[in-house]
């Protein structure tokens, strides 16, 4: 892949594992300098493998700029922080990828259970996933805007799930994926006069740490690695005429036929 966008700048959000890991790589090896946040700056820091400096430096390995800032989501004034951080280093963002995402936990006896009854969870569930998920992006959404408008060019891409539309199993996530469609949906109705492009996009099942430490529940028949979705939004970013696509939601499966790249590593077995 060429470095076709060397120059760039951007911020992906909860990148240091899952979907946020393998778009923070898929920018980095298109060539972009890539402002990695989460919360795991080191390798004690999570239950889960995966920190943020990790990340930048694979990134960096593949030919792009990867810088970790330590960042949760929850903390408006640390959101505000890594905003103010590009401006100072970089003068400019060309690229937002809202990703960062906390499921909560799933408190019963029997382990892990994608679709545990919503009456036996704790509320403090739902306000998990909508704090750090849609109130997240919109927060986000904001300090990105206010770099982009006055350039009159960017992308807010914002990191939903066919969830959006179909029952999943959970009701907060389904609902709070649903709000992140609209949300990347009404962004674009008021950035659009401004040339910067708002965009959700529907990973498919990927082969993430906490997908594969619970993969009995899943089919991993026709799964994708991390990387894909990177890989998407890296065209979306060297897109023309992305502004056609603004204010829509689109599977990742639906951009690789249209841009032409594939996932060497899908499972088919």
């Amino acid at each position: 892949m060429s470095h076709r966008l060397k120059g760039q700048v951007a911020v992906v959000t909860g990148a240091s594992r899952g979907i946020g890991k393998g778009i923070a790589l898929g920018l980095g090896k298109a060539g972009a300098t890539v402002y990695v946040t989460g919360r795991s700056l080191q390798k004690d820091e999570s239950r889960w493998p995966g920190t943020i400096s990790g990340t930048a430096q694979e990134l960096t390995n593949l030919g792009g700029h990867g810088i970790p800032v330590r960042c949760d989501h929850r903390n408006d004034s640390e959101v505000e922080a890594v905003f103010r951080r590009v401006r100072d280093e970089q003068t400019h963002l060309d690229i937002l990828v809202n990703n960062a995402t906390s499921f909560g936990e799933t408190p019963n006896s029997r382990g892990y259970d994608p679709e545990e009854p919503f009456w036996t969870l704790p509320v403090s569930q739902w306000d998990e996933m909508f704090d750090v998920g849609l109130r997240s992006y919109y927060v986000a959404s904001q300090y990105a805007a206010q770099m982009m408008i006055p350039r009159q060019s960017g992308i807010i891409v914002n990191i939903s799930s066919i969830g959006a539309t179909k029952y999943a199993g959970n009701i907060a996530y389904g609902v709070g994926k649903a709000g992140v469609d609209k949300l990347s949906a009404d962004m674009a109705h008021q950035l659009r006069q401004y040339g910067v492009a708002s965009i959700c996009i529907w990973p498919p099942l990927t082969r993430t740490e906490k997908v594969m430490a619970y993969k009995e529940h899943y089919d991993l028949k026709k799964s994708y690695s991390q990387l894909f979705t990177g890989l998407a939004v890296a065209a979306l970013a060297s897109d023309s005429k992305i502004m056609d696509k603004t204010g829509k939601s689109i599977r990742v499966t639906d951009l690789a036929t249209e841009y032409g790249f594939s996932d060497t590593a899908t499972v088919s077995a």
